[in-house]
């Protein structure tokens, strides 16, 4: 048996031929199993929120202990007035997404996300 964590990075492709639904249960399947994803373009907000949604109702009664997210913004960091105002948000570039039993965010800033990563 291989020990170790089990990184799966996840296409922009791959993802836009998705529904929200099949991301999201893409990502809590692999996460579930304790793999750390990491997508390339990050989901929406409508789909992170949904994400968290799913993820707390999922947690506990089997061990689930929830998930750690971490994302980059679009390279335009402050939306223009007329998108603030419409209330939209940049789409996401990167999205690190892992068990919060095994993922911590250590730091995050405008060029790097830095995290650790045990092995439970």
């Amino acid at each position: 048996m291989q020990q170790g964590v089990q990184i799966n990075l996840i296409s922009e492709e791959r993802l836009s031929r998705l529904t929200s639904m099949e991301k999201i249960h893409l990502i809590l399947d692999d996460v579930r199993e304790g793999t750390i994803v990491i997508l390339e373009k990050g989901l929406d907000p409508d789909e992170q929120s949904k994400l968290i949604e799913m993820t707390m109702l999922e947690i506990l009664p089997d061990g689930f202990n929830g998930i750690e997210i971490e994302t980059y913004p679009s390279h335009e960091e402050t939306p223009g007035f007329l998108r603030r105002l419409l209330g939209q948000r940049s789409p996401a570039r990167l999205t690190v997404i892992g068990p919060a039993n095994q993922l911590r965010m250590i730091r995050k800033d405008k060029d790097v996300i830095s995290a650790w990563v045990s092995t439970r």
